[in-house]
């Protein structure tokens, strides 16, 4: 991304229904003081980081618990947020927990990051990227924010800094090699350490749900989608074709395409050909969680085709 512009999301993105109505804070004032500089937002919270925006950039980044780009992207945002000492606030929306939110930003694929400049969206990316083009839009994000007047600085409150941060208990060794793999994007590395964690301990759910993961994100890697899609269109009854649309489509957040994708397949097949499309069902149902109602579904609609 070469330049950034509130104009650019106008008429995409609509928070009209989000907002509180308290009098605007003069520009450049320092915003009221928070708990943190990242904070999670929901529905009911949104219109008062919206008021934020007014004085400081609020970064709204649009995840899912199922999503495994969102797990790369959002803590790099949270790195970079944290470095700019207040200059920055990012709110962190849970787009299946608040789906007001998820609507009035249009979410079409996950994750999405957004900001906010005097209440006006302005858009920073969709997907995956590297930390150093993070830091550049972030730096640009800051300048879009000067020419509009909002340069103030977020006081954190008392609470932040007497409370003590939280030891977090040490990965198991397995883990920890795979998370380092998976920062330095070697996936192959990252996929072997949960294999080897489970293989040590077949119910080690963490490992189960880290490998396919990591396997879907190898598996994405360097696809291109709109080549994916054609080839799709083409063979739709090749395996492995409609595999790779599958995958593009759950790693963007459509997890009911993925799934409708890949048991009109099942369908279709014979018998003999099905196995690899229920395996690979049975493996991105894991990723959702069974308790998903898009599962469910899934599942209740496999279940039909295979009785």
């Amino acid at each position: 991304m070469s330049e950034i512009s509130p104009a650019a999301l106008r008429g995409a993105v609509d928070l009209s229904s989000l907002r509180n109505r308290p009098a605007p804070a003069p520009a450049g004032a320092p915003a009221p003081a928070v708990v943190d500089v990242v904070v999670d937002a929901t529905d009911e919270t949104f219109g008062q980081i919206l008021e934020l925006s007014r004085t400081v950039p609020v970064v709204v980044d649009l995840w899912a618990e199922w999503c495994g780009p969102c797990k790369q992207l959002s803590p790099i945002i949270e790195k970079v947020t944290r470095e700019l000492g207040g200059r920055v606030l990012l709110a962190k929306v849970d787009v299946d927990a608040n789906p007001q939110l998820a609507q009035s930003f249009r979410a079409q694929s996950i994750p999405m990051v957004v900001a906010l400049i005097a209440g006006q969206p302005v858009p920073m990316f969709t997907g995956v990227v590297p930390e150093q083009q993070v830091r550049d839009v972030f730096a640009q994000l800051l300048q879009v924010a000067a020419q509009n007047g909002v340069t103030g600085s977020l006081a954190l409150g008392e609470e932040a800094d007497s409370a003590e941060p939280a030891e977090e208990p040490p990965l198991p060794p397995l883990h920890a090699e795979a998370f380092a793999a998976i920062e330095t994007g070697d996936y192959t590395a990252a996929i072997r350490a949960y294999e080897q964690a489970l293989v040590e301990n077949p119910r080690d759910e963490d490992a189960l749900a880290g490998l396919g993961q990591v396997r879907l994100l190898d598996r994405v890697q360097g696809l291109d989608l709109q080549a994916a899609r054609a080839a799709a269109a083409d063979a739709p009854l090749d395996v492995q074709a409609q595999f790779a649309v599958a995958d593009l489509d759950l790693a963007g957040g459509h997890v009911e395409d993925a799934f409708g994708r890949l048991l009109d397949l099942f369908a279709q097949l014979p018998s003999e050909e099905r196995t690899p499309v229920r395996e690979r069902l049975i493996e991105l149902f894991g990723l959702i969680g069974a308790a998903d109602p898009r599962v469910i579904t899934a599942r209740n609609r496999l279940s039909s085709l295979l009785f």
